[in-house]
């Protein structure tokens, strides 16, 4: 697989020089419009300075900073329980050696990306929908698709690729925003005649160099898509999954104002569809051909499969021949049987939810799963469905000889479930199904409670 990636570097280096080109024209051509001669060089010289002190911020926490746009939060094993096996599966079969941080989005729109400086430092994030649309064979899939983009290097390029874009649109905007002093500052003819072309030339290059460089980033990321399918599909044995996956995923996808058009490219599907409509603004390939190359698959799972699969298709090529000469056979496997009904993946995920928000969670004897707002106020909440009112699980305040004071006490209810109750001073606690500490502190109030078996 090395051989293509390789090639795939090498063309998406060719488009990267392209965006330094339009970067570095950028900056001379606002130079010169303020001051023609020395202004051009300076202006250059600067725009090469703010790509390298936002390439810096990038390398620093640049893959947090764009988490933290897409609302993504981490979760641990006992949050995500299945979704960190299906990780900790992907890694194993891909040999990545690390495990990515998982990261959750609460975002009702079913889509996942993959982000990092380098595989020992990377994440996976999923949204809430798709853990409520997916089944277990088609989550593995997508992550299988999100750890092959860490494994062929893709992340890192794509953040470099992305400060550069970040980089054209400031100057470009900082240019526009000025430019109404620019032709102000010479006084002689001969110069003002000079400085007016090099503004007029200035302002276009500002309006198409954000364009192109889009187009440009666009495209850096169309080249990734058909790799990361055939690693995802290798890694899996089982390509009917991804298929499946991509086909939901697809119907769900809408522009939306809140996309970050920087993560746009690392998303597994494009979640801008009303864009994707126009090959130039398409920042992935077409999904209905990377699912007709899955199911295409029929021999195997292996990269010799999925190109033979590719050349039907697409009558090309996308592995190189001496990747396929290392390939080993890689017999394709069933689907899964332990999946759960897709009412309880979305009972799991209301569940999950709340405790991430540190709601507290309960369900009512009807089945109907409630989430109570911490300092809420009440001591019980109707449900629903039934109308039955259903007490507010929280600690109870007991005195006893030896604790006057009147000691916070909750009895947990078994089942070996996630539990959480309310604190006196209205805080939600959550205790987690391996919690087995006599006592857990409420972080809000800070008192001790004693929890009972």
């Amino acid at each position: 697989m090395w051989e293509a990636i390789h090639a795939n570097k090498r063309r998406s280096w060719v488009l990267v020089s392209a965006m330094g080109v339009v970067l570095v024209c950028l900056g001379f051509f606002a130079g010169m419009a303020f001051e023609p001669g020395q202004g051009g060089m300076f202006g250059a010289a600067a725009a090469l300075g703010l790509w390298f002190l936002l390439w810096m911020i990038a390398l620093v926490g640049g893959d947090s900073i764009l988490l933290a746009t897409a609302g993504a939060r981490r979760v641990n094993p006992e949050e995500a329980q299945q979704l960190h096996n299906v990780v900790d599966e992907m890694v194993i079969a891909s040999g990545l050696g690390s495990k990515p941080d998982v990261y959750v989005i609460h975002d009702e729109t079913p889509n996942a990306f993959a982000i990092g400086r380098k595989p020992e430092k990377s994440a996976v994030a999923v949204t809430s929908g798709l853990l409520r649309l997916l089944n277990r064979d088609e989550l593995q899939g997508v992550i299988a698709h999100e750890v092959g983009h860490i494994k062929n290097r893709d992340i890192a390029f794509m953040v470099l690729v992305g400060v550069m874009l970040g980089a054209i649109v400031l100057i470009a905007d900082i240019f526009l925003r000025s430019s109404r002093w620019a032709p102000r500052r010479r006084s002689s003819r001969d110069n003002g005649q000079a400085q007016l072309i090099f503004f007029l030339v200035a302002i276009a290059f500002a309006i198409l160099a954000p364009i192109v460089a889009q187009l440009i980033y666009f495209a850096c990321s169309r080249r990734r898509e058909y790799l990361a399918d055939a690693s995802g599909a290798r890694f899996t044995r089982y390509p009917e999954g991804l298929a499946s996956a991509l086909e939901k995923l697809a119907v769900y996808q809408t522009r939306r104002a809140e996309v970050n058009r920087a993560l746009a490219p690392m998303y597994i599907v494009n979640p801008m569809s009303a864009l994707a409509a126009l090959s130039l603004y398409s920042t992935h390939p077409p999904t209905e051909d990377r699912v007709r190359i899955l199911r295409s698959m029929a021999g195997g799972a292996g990269y010799t499969d999925y190109e033979a699969a590719f050349k039907r298709i697409q009558g090309r090529s996308c592995i190189g021949r001496r990747t396929l000469a290392e390939d080993k056979a890689t017999p394709l496997r069933g689907p899964s049987t332990d999946d759960r009904a897709a009412v309880d993946r979305s009972r799991d995920v209301i569940q999950f939810l709340g405790r991430l928000e540190n709601q507290i969670v309960m369900s009512c004897p009807c089945g109907v799963g409630i989430k109570v707002p911490p300092d809420l106020g009440r001591a019980s909440i109707p449900c629903p469905r039934c109308g039955r009112e259903n007490p507010v699980p929280h600690a109870e305040e007991e005195a006893t000889a030896a604790e006057p004071e009147k000691a916070l006490k909750y009895r947990r209810k078994g089942g070996g479930g996630w539990e959480s109750f309310q604190c006196r001073c209205g805080n939600a606690i959550q205790l987690s199904p391996a919690f087995g500490a006599p006592v857990v502190r409420c972080p809000k109030c800070d008192r001790k409670i004693q929890v009972l078996l």
